[in-house]
């Protein structure tokens, strides 16, 4: 149970409202204690659950079996969060759809306050005499911001909660890739390039996101790409132990990554290693209609096996005249007419592409670098669109 880590969505299409003058003083006291606190993370998560499960010993069912995977996480997410709060255009969307994610654990206003309260009390034990009273009301007034907006997304949410769907097909694409392919139980109402949280029987409790890699199909099956990566429970329980016949969980969709057919911008794709899935399943969507803007998609990685859809999309390259995929790996060779160099580095050799629209999608170090190096060049920060990643 944990908010998406380390990158904030970016809004697109407007300009960002500026905070009034005592929010921002009340996120600079937030921000200041919290580098005086998280160097004791570890201590003040002990006091943290310790409490939380006191005061709610229901949510103790919301974590893992062993809360030592999870440890530090909620609250190192929580403060980042309540740290946005200044940053109304890019925290309201981010809120809304994590209260809406957050239904599938039914959690209740009082769940909320208990976290509340133990958050503050683990604060408060560790900073000692620096925990005045604006200190403490800075963070009380913080988290009731965003878990009041949480709560009102989640009341406001028709959609059901959650779903389970049946694995149907997982094949080993390399030692540390696999597709998976499910069959919901009930039609899953989602757009091309949003993703949803999953939860698979071989790791209880612990949610992960994945993006489908397809366009809403009529027989409802999403295909999955996933990596395993180092200290990954969940992604390499995918990859070597998921077979058909599992029963996966599914919270509701979520994201914002999408294309205005009708702005009359054309679009540049950034995509990193299985980060291509939300904006493969955008090509594939794309490809139903007749005329589109021109799509440019660099997918690449750091070896030639992380550019693992590249025939695919050259598949989807070869009959629609508007799509063109590029290839780009940072090292060795094994691909034809591919670009060297990382992402960011390739695509802004080209310049800041203005009247574009730009999606990036990957790993957090992957949008982080990628983003930054396209502001330096020149890019619009309201070309730039890509969504929270969670690492596995």
């Amino acid at each position: 149970m944990s908010p998406p880590d380390a990158v904030s969505p970016v809004p697109r299409g407007s300009a960002a409202r500026k905070a009034p003058p005592e929010v921002t003083a009340m996120v600079r006291l937030i921000s200041d204690t919290w580098a005086r606190a998280e160097p004791y993370l570890p201590e003040m998560s002990q006091t943290f659950y310790g409490l939380l499960f006191t005061l709610a010993p229901d949510t103790r069912e919301l974590f893992p079996i062993n809360v030592e995977v999870r440890r530090g996480k909620l609250m190192r997410a929580i403060a980042r969060v309540v740290q946005m709060v200044d940053r109304p255009d890019d925290l309201v969307p981010f809120l809304t759809q994590l209260g809406r994610d957050y239904r599938k654990f039914a959690v209740e206003t009082r769940h909320y306050e208990a976290i509340g309260t133990a958050m503050l009390a683990a604060l408060r034990d560790q900073l000692g005499d620096a925990w005045t009273p604006d200190v403490e009301r800075a963070w009380a007034e913080g988290y009731t911001i965003v878990a009041r907006s949480m709560q009102e997304a989640a009341a406001s949410d028709p959609s059901p909660a959650l779903l389970s769907a049946t694995v149907t097909d997982h094949r080993r694409l390399s030692w540390d890739l696999a597709l998976v392919r499910i069959e919901p139980d009930a039609q899953v109402s989602y757009r091309a390039g949003q993703y949803m949280s999953v939860e698979i029987p071989q790791r209880p409790r612990l949610w992960r996101y994945l993006s489908p890699a397809n366009a809403p199909r009529d027989d409802g099956s999403l295909e999955f790409h996933v990596r395993a990566v180092d200290g990954g429970w969940v992604s390499r329980a995918i990859v070597s132990h998921t077979q058909p016949g599992d029963i996966w969980h599914l919270g509701p969709p979520l994201g914002r990554l999408s294309v205005d057919r009708g702005s009359g911008r054309d679009v540049l794709m950034i995509a990193g290693g299985t980060g291509s899935a939300p904006l493969r399943a955008l090509v594939d969507d794309l490809a139903r209609w007749g005329k589109n803007p021109n799509v440019t998609m660099f997918f690449g990685g750091r070896t030639a096996d992380d550019v693992y859809e590249l025939e695919s999309l050259r598949a989807l390259e070869s009959v629609n005249p508007w799509f063109t995929v590029v290839p780009v790996v940072e090292s060795g060779g094994g691909i034809p007419g591919a670009e060297q160099g990382t992402l960011a580095e390739v695509v802004t050799k080209r310049g800041a592409w203005p009247e574009h629209d730009v999606l990036v999608s990957g790993s957090p170090s992957m949008i982080k670098a990628t983003v930054s190096r396209l502001l330096v060049a020149g890019t619009s920060l309201d070309q730039i669109a890509y969504d929270p990643f969670t690492l596995d």
